[in-house]
């Protein structure tokens, strides 16, 4: 009955690691069991036969999915049935889609969805890795248009050394918890939470995860050797290089007067009667194209930005390439609130809250991990206003929930004990403008907003982003970067931390990956400016 079925079989941090192919989820376009130690996670991926209309991205969707029986547990719901995603769960889909979505071609339009299903849970097997595995073989072996695999471990450190994949009692004792995904040479993506490590500590166990992940990719290029379909062709949605040229030559000098300022109010004023000469000019000349003009004004911009910064060193509003916007700060701004606390860099600014409860006030989980409540809380806040738009608000979306985990993250380690500080705490940063790295932004308002409160806190944690421009062998880093240099630039490493050392990090990339060299540069540069 299932003639396709395949069995493939290795071992990873001393487990079983069993992946099934050709018998579950036979109409997607790729799909897996993936068994590790007893967690078992089913992973689909499918693409629509047509480009999505009217987008000017790649429409991916990363869905990571706790069913409770996997753990045999029966919902705490009325209704007795999983509902919305758990907070766990949307950070994991998050975890999954950064390694994964660089990798995919830039100009697809047409949908591709991942789903990962959790269906059974060994505590010493962390079902998120297993699934970011499993995502990784299933769109491999599809004929889904990607330049990977993946793999992705944790990094644990206990008693001094490194761990792959932790197990339960080893996660409670480790001093850090590194989630690192690598494609066949290079990092793709970190995710970090530490208890204060310093630089090299940090560095050497990001590389103790890479190591690691080179068996596993080697692993499931075998698999893709033994069955994966040949990729299809795809419609480009990319102007032509004739339609960019003409853009480029008619507006690059007015482009690149309206960059040229520290102010992102004016620079969106300048650069609107460069849209409108554009279309005047050229509507007629590319019939119902107008989104391909805007496409390549955009790449335009993006040039410029990169020609500035890789050629010249310069950074769009003047500053050095290691140089912190101007920052300013004010405690006991809300009279009613138990603690707050202004933050602003540049013209990024964000106002954190603290809020003390008693033990009774911390929030109740119902996951498939071992956590049942949280008596520190943190929600980050990001009204359409802070940027000058007019959306509505229709509550916390994924970017949101991501950016209040990181903050928490980065502040747990110098949060007091229950014993020593027996109240449940609730911070919300509430972004009142962006201009680039409000969640680091939060975590340094939130350092200020807790000792307004009178927290103990053990340390003052502060949090910084590096950014990058790369172009072939040739890399460049700077520090605090603005809105424009991450929509431009290939990274977002975001480092959240003491002076002792690091409590958290979060790498966001548009390339397939870093190398080790720009990794150690980036963990120095983000060091000496969380200190500033």
């Amino acid at each position: 009955m299932f003639e396709n079925y395949k069995v493939f079989e290795t071992t990873l941090a001393g487990r079983p690691l069993v992946v099934e192919t050709g018998k579950v989820a036979q109409l997607a376009n790729g799909s897996c069991l993936v068994r590790y130690g007893e967690t078992v996670v089913l992973c689909a991926v499918t693409m629509s036969a047509k480009p999505r209309d009217g987008v000017d991205f790649f429409p991916l969707s990363v869905d990571y999915e706790e069913k409770l029986y996997a753990v045999g547990k029966i919902p705490g719901s009325f209704q007795r049935r999983e509902g919305r995603p758990s907070e766990k769960a949307i950070l994991t889909s998050r975890v999954i889609d950064r390694p994964i979505r660089p990798l995919f071609p830039k100009d697809m339009r047409n949908d591709v969805s991942v789903v990962c299903t959790v269906m059974s849970v060994d505590p010493d097997c962390p079902p998120e890795t297993t699934a970011m595995i499993g995502a990784s073989i299933a769109i491999a072996i599809s004929e889904i248009p990607w330049d990977g695999p993946i793999s992705g471990v944790v990094v644990g450190l206990v008693d001094g050394k490194y761990v792959i994949n932790p197990t339960a009692e080893q996660e409670a004792r480790s001093e850090m918890h590194v989630t690192v995904a690598s494609t066949a040479d290079l990092v793709a993506m970190i995710e970090a939470g530490a208890n204060e490590v310093d630089n090299d500590t940090m560095f050497d166990g990001i590389m103790a995860g890479h190591q690691a992940n080179q068996q596993i990719v080697e692993f499931i290029n075998s698999i893709v050797a033994e069955i994966g379909k040949e990729k299809i062709a795809f419609v480009s949605n990319d102007p032509e290089p004739a339609m960019y040229e003409a853009v480029k030559d008619f507006a690059i000098e007015d482009v690149r007067r309206a960059l040229d300022t520290d102010d992102k109010r004016i620079r969106d004023e300048r650069l609107l009667p460069i849209y409108a000469a554009v279309h005047e000019k050229f509507d007629a000349e590319y019939p119902e194209q107008e989104a391909k003009l805007d496409d390549c004004l955009y790449k335009l911009q993006k040039f410029v930005v990169r020609r500035w910064l890789l050629d010249d060193g310069k950074r769009v509003d003047g500053r050095g390439i290691d140089e912190i916007r101007p920052l300013a700060a004010e405690v006991g701004i809300l009279p009613r609130t138990h603690g707050s606390a202004l933050f602003t860099r540049g013209q990024t600014q964000v106002l954190t809250t603290v809020t003390l409860g008693s033990s009774g006030d911390a929030q109740l989980l119902d996951g498939i991990d071992n956590e049942t409540e949280k008596r520190y809380m943190h929600h980050y806040n990001f009204p359409s206003y802070s940027v000058g738009e007019t959306k509505p608000s229709r509550g916390p979306g994924r970017r949101e929930i991501g950016h209040g985990a990181l903050a928490e993250r980065a502040l747990l380690p110098v949060i007091p004990s229950v014993e020593d500080f027996p109240y449940t705490l609730r911070l919300v940063s509430e972004v009142v403008s962006s201009n680039g790295s409000t969640s680091q932004a939060s975590i340094c308002g939130s350092t200020l907003a807790l000792m307004d409160a009178g927290v103990p806190i053990k340390a003052p944690v502060a949090g910084i982003s590096c950014g990058l421009v790369t172009e072939g062998d040739r890399f460049m880093t700077m520090v605090d970067i603005q809105g424009l240099e991450d929509f431009f630039g290939d990274m977002d490493f975001k480092v959240g931390g003491t002076h002792k050392g690091i409590t958290a990090i979060q790498m966001d990339l548009k390339v397939h990956g870093l190398t080790p060299a720009i990794i150690r540069e980036a963990l120095d540069k983000t060091y000496k400016a969380r200190l500033y």
